[in-house]
């Protein structure tokens, strides 16, 4: 699983996606059909080991998740763009384009997408409570840190099914929601819009081996593993 292939990691709007642009497209063009081949999909290293999340998140969870799950949902969204010739140069067209793209793209390229994100947002050793810019917004925007942890839990736990929680930044001001499935902020079609900090995965998938139907105990658990330190990067 660590051999996956790299690429040219993507700039805009700071995000982790990595793909190769094998064709530069016109910057304002929005046609999503192509006879050209413009982005492919890459899943990132896992920037740790499949046990190094213990005991919040186990370790066959992890090799389930990252080796099957989101392995499937790069092939995937690689085979729809190839098949339907969608020829977006960049993550950020192809999500600002999203209500355009069939179900098996969308969904597809989000799961992709989103657990690239995903995977760099958590750490060996994480959590606590955040300090400088990150803290600062957070009580500002929420009155406090207690207060941020209380709304985002509460979106994760009440997403019916499957889906995301999310903290964006939405042109300077930070909000909570969740996304269905594998929608992400990124998308047109998204009621929640903004640039993502923070991402909880409330799949089944993600913590049932271990939490079983215990979404709670999964989500309090999943805060000792969060990498403030990349939110940080990724709010600047």
């Amino acid at each position: 699983m660590q051999d996956a292939v790299k690429a040219t990691v993507a700039t805009a709007v700071g995000m982790p996606m990595i793909f190769d642009a094998t064709q530069t497209l016109a910057q304002n063009r929005t046609e999503p059909f192509s006879n050209t081949q413009a982005l492919k999909f890459s899943q990132i290293a896992l920037p740790y080991a499949f046990n190094a999340l213990e005991p919040a998140i186990d370790t066959t969870t992890m090799e389930i998740h990252y080796g099957k799950h989101h392995t499937a949902y790069i092939k995937n969204v690689n085979e729809a763009i190839e098949a339907e010739k969608i020829a977006f140069a960049s993550e950020k067209d192809f999500f600002a384009n999203a209500s355009k793209l069939s179900a098996k793209a969308r969904n597809n390229g989000g799961g992709a997408w989103n657990h690239n994100f995903f995977w760099q947002i958590m750490k060996p050793n994480g959590g606590g409570v955040p300090t400088g810019k990150v803290g600062d917004a957070i009580t500002a925007t929420f009155g406090s840190f207690e207060a941020f942890k209380e709304k985002f839990a509460q979106a994760g736990a009440t997403r019916f099914g499957s889906g995301w929680a999310w903290l964006v930044n939405d042109g300077g001001k930070l909000k909570i929601g969740s996304s269905a499935n594998q929608d992400n902020p990124l998308m047109d079609n998204s009621e929640l819009k903004g640039t993502p900090l923070l991402a909880l995965d409330v799949w089944e998938h993600a913590y049932y081996i271990k939490y079983q139907n215990r979404r709670a105990d999964y989500i309090t658990a999943w805060w000792n593993v969060v990498n403030w330190d990349e939110v940080a990067k990724r709010l600047a």
